[in-house]
């Protein structure tokens, strides 16, 4: 394995001025944790943002980079005016409660679009710079969404990787963002993208497929040629860490402390980040309700409400800190004694060594969030709890409950349950505490963060072998190889040259029949068959009554139907593969006509010696979904049957056998001069048909990104225009 170049919004360590002295200090958080020894141990940088810092003068700047050095980070300088527009602004602003399906928290009008871009833009230079051939490349979390693509166009080589911490909203979430699209692509420029759950990675694939139109094969899909791997890795914690510290004997007696503070009461836990999506207010209700319900517990249970301060200058959290700070008061207000507040509201943040004391103190860990990507803090819980007691009560939609199964789970807006789920969490048997706590622990214990760490760069390390097996080619053929096939067709006395349509000289477009040439495309193909020994064949699916229309002018031959049909020149008559019926029709149609009643956008294409089930105007999850399943009854229905089922750009095709691309090549063999170059260009499977008749010295030419067994590959159908009009006069 190569280097290890790791990216974040900040880096791992923090920036300080002591009496005019730098001084850095390592962070503690759980993916600095996880990730400092691999990249270590790999020789590899961390690029982020190192904090505020406010002095911009060149000399205090290279000092930083000094400092940052030893600990092989590299910062990267944002401006205040960056800053307020990248990270509050949009990633804060929009993306987060976006993500968190907190809608009413996204502006009714988003900004900073073009600043989080330009910042992206910034991060991609940056790595780009430092890259070497052989690194691995892991980008973290929502801040850098567009960042593989934007690395991927600078080094297409390059290895990606990249993992999101916070959940994927479904589609139909997403799908209200304004620049959907771009966030997918971004996305989509890394070789390996990580989620927390299998749930989310389906809500990523799901939008890949609504919005991008692509196809998604469980978690694998093809990308401008690249095979991009879609996994759920689920983000855990250094659980020997806490569970050696809960044993030390300061943080017992601190415990201890805790507990004689709180004499004669339960004590509930609950650390968060004084943030809207963590379901603050409403477990402060149902702490309320709870009270309401059960008055023996009045003066007997404490909550300690742990609220770290968080993005205190965007507005939305300005609100939401003064409903929670009403909340706090409005409860003490009304259940207070002289012996007992019932809420103690710390909004300030505390040491790890702090918080193992807390979690060794508390009875119940009340972590509901109203969605979240993981959650530690309900690892962190767990992995203090030496003597294998107290409860865990977990929303049901954090990230961790997938894994945390003994916890009891609850619905965070759902007040009445989370009363009652802390009712029974305090009156828990000890025996069923420590059951749970086992499982809870054990678990914890082996899904830790090195494992996950590990695990996603073992899968990352194996991108360049599959690379390398499936023959990728970043850029389409080395411009060398295409430059010397250009040379050699100019310098070929004859050449013939086999051109498919749809993919290769016009673009896939919602509606096939709206897909005409345009007047630059039919002016191409007159220069080129006008050229002195060239012989240009239009071979294509299309109906012979649209070739005819649409190419009939031009002194090209054409073949329609996949070859079907034939005509030699504008002059010559269509002539008709001989032999070739249709006695599976009547068995097919209705099939067919089912599947079209069923899925909304689809329509059937009655051809001569073959039906088409078109759903490029359907639903494409649905439609793809659906196409799969009419293949399947296809294969069935016709196993014994003389017939093709082809699956192309949208389309299920039932065809006759005996039409083949291969055969249009074949004829052409036989009855021409020996010595002609033959040259074939397409982008699918009856093209493929095509490749594999090509006579010996021939060239086939793949266009986009699917796999193919052609020597040579141009990545779109500009790049297949562009290489026509050089062998063009």
């Amino acid at each position: 394995m190569g280097r290890l170049l790791l990216v974040s919004n900040r880096l791992p360590v923090t920036i300080s001025d002591v009496d005019g002295a730098l001084v850095s200090t390592p962070s503690s958080g759980g993916l600095a944790t996880g990730l400092r020894g691999l990249q270590l141990e790999a020789g590899g940088w961390w690029v982020g943002w190192p904090g505020n810092t406010d002095d911009r003068r060149v000399e205090t700047r290279s000092r930083i980079e000094r400092e940052l050095s030893k600990h092989r980070a590299i910062p990267l300088f944002l401006s205040n005016a960056e800053i307020r527009r990248y990270y509050d602004g949009f990633a804060n602003g929009v993306l987060w409660p976006l993500f968190h399906y907190l809608l009413d928290r996204i502006p009714a009008h988003a900004r900073d679009w073009d600043a989080f871009r330009r910042v992206n833009e910034r991060f991609a230079a940056l790595v780009t710079d430092r890259h070497q051939p052989g690194d691995l490349i892991w980008i973290h979390d929502f801040h850098l969404l567009l960042l593989p693509r934007l690395i991927r166009e600078r080094i297409p080589e390059a290895t990606i990787g990249f993992f999101l911490h916070t959940p994927f909203p479904s589609s139909e979430i997403l799908r209200l963002l304004p620049w959907r699209e771009e966030v997918l692509r971004g996305m989509l420029g890394a070789d390996l993208i990580g989620f927390h759950t299998t749930s989310y990675l389906r809500h990523f694939a799901a939008s890949v497929i609504q919005v991008l139109g692509l196809e998604v094969d469980v978690s694998e899909l093809r990308v401008d040629g690249r095979r991009v791997q879609l996994g759920a890795f689920p983000m855990g914690i250094d659980s020997a860490k806490f569970s050696r510290m809960s044993r030390d004997p300061v943080a017992q007696r601190k415990s201890l402390q805790i507990r004689a503070e709180h004499a004669g009461s339960k004590i509930i836990l609950s650390v968060d980040r004084l943030d809207y999506t963590k379901g603050i207010p409403q477990r402060l209700l149902a702490f309320e309700r709870l009270l309401e319900r059960e008055p023996s517990f009045r003066g007997r249970v404490r909550l300690i409400q742990i609220a770290a301060p968080s993005r205190l200058k965007v507005g939305a959290y300005k609100s939401f800190r003064r409903r929670v700070d009403g909340l706090v008061g409005r409860i003490n207000g009304r259940y207070t004694t002289f012996g007992s507040v019932p809420i103690h509201y710390l909004m300030q943040a505390f040491s790890q060594e702090e918080l193992v004391a807390m979690y060794g103190a508390a009875d119940v860990m009340w972590v509901t969030p109203l969605r979240d990507g993981m959650n530690l803090v309900a690892k962190e819980y767990a992995a203090s709890r030496a003597e294998e007691d107290g409860v865990l009560v977990l929303s049901e939609f954090a990230g961790a409950s997938s894994q945390l199964a003994e916890a009891l789970h609850v619905n965070p807006y759902d007040v009445d349950s989370q009363a009652e789920a802390i009712r029974r969490a305090l009156t828990m048997p000890v025996e069923e505490q420590r059951n749970r706590m086992r499982n809870l622990r054990s678990r914890i214990e082996r899904e830790d963060v090195h494992r996950w760490a590990n695990s996603f760069i073992e899968a990352l390390g194996e991108v360049p072998r599959r690379r390398s097996e499936s023959g990728w080619l970043p850029e389409g053929s080395a411009p060398s190889m295409v430059q010397e096939w250009i040379e050699r067709i100019r310098a070929a006395p004859r050449f013939a040259i086999f051109i498919d349509y749809d993919g290769t000289l016009v673009p896939f477009v919602a509606d096939p029949d709206r897909a005409m040439p345009d007047p630059e495309l039919l002016e191409l193909l007159e220069r080129l068959a006008r050229r002195r020994g060239a012989e240009v064949h239009i071979a294509s699916g299309r109906t012979r009554a649209q070739s005819e229309e649409w190419f009939g002018s031009l002194p090209l031959a054409l073949h329609a139907e996949h070859g079907l049909w034939s005509r030699a020149s504008p002059r010559a008559e269509w002539r008709r593969l001989p032999g070739v019926g249709m006695p599976w029709r009547d068995k097919v149609l209705p099939l067919l006509e089912e599947f079209a009643r069923r899925t909304p956008g689809t329509r059937i294409e009655e051809k001569d010696a073959s039906l088409v089930w078109h759903y490029r105007q359907a639903d494409p999850e649905f439609g793809s979904l659906q196409a799969k399943e009419l293949r399947l009854h296809l294969l069935e229905m016709l196993s014994n049957m003389p017939v093709r089922i082809l699956g192309g750009a949208k389309i299920v095709e039932v065809r006759s056998y005996e039409v083949s691309k291969a055969a249009i090549v074949v004829d052409w063999i036989r009855e021409s001069e020996a010595g002609t170059l033959c040259v074939a260009m397409g982008d699918d499977l009856t093209d493929e048909e095509m490749f594999v008749a090509l006579p010996e010295g021939g060239l086939a030419v793949h266009i986009g990104p699917t796999p193919t067994i052609a020597q040579m590959r141009l990545r779109n159908v500009a790049q297949a225009r562009g290489f026509l009009s050089e062998i063009a006069p």
